[in-house]
């Protein structure tokens, strides 16, 4: 773990940190770190769909790319109606 450090947000950000931390049974600070650990980079996920399309034998252009993209935004915003 890093030199702690503040984070501004607003009152209602901070309330709902504090609740998904308590029922996970950990700190806030341990909750940003758990997301922020799971979360790539732009950097990693394209290193990540360059490796996918190696391993399946797919050349990676430009629409594959663009397909891949699509196909993680239509996943979001499934994930953000639930």
């Amino acid at each position: 773990m890093g030199k702690p450090t503040s984070i501004k947000t607003s009152e209602d950000v901070r309330d709902r940190l504090r609740i998904l931390a308590e029922e996970r049974g950990t700190t806030i600070t341990e909750l940003l770190e758990d997301l922020a650990g799971r979360e790539l980079t732009e950097a990693e996920r394209e290193q990540r769909a360059l490796d996918a399309a190696q391993e399946l034998g797919i050349e990676y252009t430009e629409q594959v790319q663009k397909t891949g993209q699509d196909a993680w935004a239509k996943i979001r915003a499934h994930q953000d109606a639930a």
